[in-house]
């Protein structure tokens, strides 16, 4: 297409010129924005009201950007269930329907109040307007991610109460909708009942299932994103069809996907960044065009309407969080944190006002049509919106920073966490992705240090190993890169690999050494030559034996075997940590296997880190044997070992590669030879792993978990 004159016209039709309008939209907001400390959220709704129809009139709001917009929306709250930590989820749950419940009823209340007292509305009519000022959008949830706070429990609490309060408050537009028509009975509330619950099964146990499978299967990672894209638009189709919104749908999808996709991941880095640079900056200058300035000018009623609007639900929002706040004893920032992501209505007030509009009652004497909702109250919406998203991301933005403000002083004094430097000793390609990928999860969310990957060439080796080795540490940089993680590519000469390894071991003062196992050699006869006589010669690193049969993101369930004295190892709870990261970066489940008095501490632990844990007495190591040999499909095992001479070591661990050869070579598993010396200078450094005492030690692992 030749760009003429014709072109230029007001609204631009030449899609070139459009899309470029709206990428410097969104490239220009947060750079000009964030010097005066505005969020760029409210800067793009502001910039489609000043291009929309309603403004200047540069862009339309056709179908591209409504479909493009609605992407958006179905992103954010995709990401939501996403992100949400289903540990926590679980544990807060009561705390989440509390302030569910309170989010609901309160703004209800004020707004059915100001509906028929104050504005005269019909029942049904004051019901489906109090209705909008329930639910709100968690526009400002990328704000929060982006800030580190993600995984605080206001946000956890706030997470989970968005979809009590939304599904409530759909639920009434649904009803309200038939009543209106004259369809409401007992056919109509099972049929409402029955679609919901097949909607939920469905997205939540079967997707599940077809996820598993596609990832185990697919290994492109473009096709794994578009994977993700079908999950999202299915759900919302499902719940349309199951008679919710569709952003129900995308939220469910985002919790039926939430293990799938470790938080840790290169496709989580993906999602995330596709969402947050195109779709959801769509979605936020669409709703920007709505709004028209112009009304507030005309209409004395539309003032009067937006004013009742703003009071139930700003207010009822503030007193919902304050609620929430006084009855968990949150602190004051979490209590802002609450009501700055819940006050904002955007996505599901949106489509129950638009519905409501469009639903015609009558008509007037003078033809006019006399609407459920009337256009008054569509354009207090607008007010609404602008408004509410302006307090939400100036109040969720000031209370995250300070949240976060507060943990990086806890991290930055030293009581959170340990010093950790991973090194991955790669050799085989196949198996790079997938040691990338396990160094990446054992590694600690606040340690932002580089970790390692190392090829050593033996120094009479040709020219076709050198190119061998630099193709390998480019996977593996491209594969951490993928991930938003920095991997530091090590290339040596040597002339032996165990020498090679050992001297950057202690060059760069590495804590934990990663090895990956060939899957068709599996556990030979020299690479446990190898491991015992040389890198497990390094007193101050714990060393992991690394075997990947499937994705890691497939791996439902760990079953971790412990064996006794395992605790008195200087490097036990430091190679614990790594258990934990696991637990905590994939969602899946670990089962401790382990004496009674080890258990008892984990147990303590477990209060504190938020994974999902189970445990069970492990009377001797046969049992333990038993259990490995007993793995189901998309089952993996972590075995805690030793070498001859540390108080854990049992003569049977001699056995433990001919077991994982004979009956685990289509699972995942990991062997963990804890440091068995503590070196003078890593003392104060490293703390944890020096104690007898359980208690101390509890204190010293809660602390890491804090």
């Amino acid at each position: 297409m030749i760009l003429s004159l014709h072109n230029l016209s007001l609204p631009l039709e030449d899609p070139v010129l459009k899309f470029l309008i709206v990428l410097i939209i969104i490239l220009a907001a947060p750079i000009l924005l964030n010097k005066i400390k505005v969020p760029h959220l409210l800067g793009l709704i502001i910039a489609g009201a000043v291009i929309g129809p309603n403004g200047f009139n540069v862009l339309s709001r056709d179908s591209s950007i409504v479909v493009t917009g609605t992407t958006g929306l179905l992103y954010i709250m995709f990401l939501a269930g996403l992100e949400i930590d289903m540990g926590d989820f679980k544990k807060n749950k009561w705390k989440s329907l509390t302030f569910g419940l309170y989010t609901f009823i309160v703004p209800f209340v004020l707004g059915f109040l100001g509906g028929y007292y104050i504005l005269n509305f019909s029942v049904l009519t004051s019901i489906l307007f109090a209705s909008l000022f329930s639910s709100h959008t968690l526009i400002a949830y990328p704000l929060v991610s982006k800030l580190g706070v993600a995984k605080n429990l206001s946000v956890n609490i706030t997470v989970g109460g968005t979809m009590i309060t939304d599904v409530l408050a759909l639920l009434v537009l649904a009803v309200i909708v038939g009543m209106s028509q004259g369809e409401v009975g007992t056919a109509f509330w099972l049929q409402l009942s029955g679609s919901f619950l097949v909607f939920a099964v469905i997205v939540l146990m079967v997707f599940p299932l077809i996820g598993r499978w596609f990832f185990k299967k697919v290994d492109d990672k473009i096709s794994q994103y578009i994977f993700v894209l079908v999950m999202i638009y299915l759900a919302a189709l499902l719940a349309e069809l199951a008679g919710v919104e569709a952003i129900i749908g995308a939220f469910f999808a985002g919790l039926a996907l939430n293990r799938l996709i470790p938080h840790t991941s290169s496709l989580m880095n993906r999602v995330e960044f596709v969402g947050n640079a195109i779709f959801i900056p769509f979605f936020l200058i669409s709703v920007g065009m709505l709004i028209d300035f112009k009304v507030f000018f005309k209409s004395w009623e539309t003032l009067e309407v937006a004013a009742v609007m703003l009071v139930a639900s700003i207010v009822g929002k503030y007193i919902s969080a304050v609620a929430t706040q006084k009855t968990f004893r949150l602190t004051k920032e979490e209590g802002k944190l609450i009501f700055g992501l819940s006050s904002a209505s955007a996505a599901a007030t949106l489509a129950a006002v638009m519905v409501g509009y469009n639903i015609i009652l009558s008509e007037s004497e003078t033809g006019e049509p006399v609407r459920l909702l009337n256009e008054h109250v569509l354009n207090g919406s607008i007010l609404l919106i602008l408004i509410s998203c302006t307090v939400s991301s100036f109040v969720s933005m000031s209370s995250a920073q300070k949240i976060a403000e507060s943990e990086n002083e806890d991290t930055v004094s030293g009581n959170n966490h340990e010093e950790e430097n991973i090194l991955l000793a790669l050799n085989y390609e196949k198996t790079v992705d997938r040691m990338v990928n396990m160094g990446i999860l054992i590694k600690a969310h606040s340690n932002t240090k580089d970790f390692f990957a190392l090829n050593v060439i033996n120094e009479d080796k040709n020219e076709s190993s050198v190119k061998n080795a630099e193709k390998l540490l480019h996977q593996a940089t491209d594969a951490a890169a993928a991930a938003d993680v920095n991997l530091q590519a090590l290339k040596r000469y040597d002339n032996d690999v165990i020498n090679g390894v050992n001297n950057v071991i202690k060059e760069q003062k590495i804590t934990d050494l990663l090895i990956g196992l060939e899957d068709e050699k599996g556990f030979s006869a020299s690479f446990s030559h190898n491991l015992y006589n040389g890198y497990l010669q390094n007193d101050n690193v714990n060393v992991f034996v690394y075997h990947a049969a499937q994705p890691l993101s497939t791996i439902k369930k760990y079953a971790v075997i412990i064996p006794e004295n395992a605790h008195k190892e200087a490097g036990f709870f430091h190679a614990l940590v790594r258990v934990w990261n696991i637990a905590r970066n994939s969602g899946a489940t670990v089962v401790f296997y382990a004496k009674e008095n080890i258990l008892d501490i984990l147990q303590k632990i477990v209060k504190k880190a938020n994974i999902e844990a189970e445990f069970v007495i492990m009377n001797n190591w046969k049992d333990g044997e038993e259990t490995a040999a007993k793995l189901k499909e998309n089952e993996g095992l972590i075995i805690f070992m030793a070498k001859r001479g540390m108080k854990s070591y049992l003569p049977k661990m001699r056995t433990v590669p001919d077991l994982l050869n004979r009956d685990l070579r289509d699972n995942n598993y990991l062997l963990i030879f804890p440091y068995s010396e503590l070196q003078e200078d890593n003392t104060e450094k490293r703390s944890v792993g020096n104690h007898d005492d359980f208690v101390e030690i509890g204190n010293v692992i809660m602390k890491i978990f804090k």
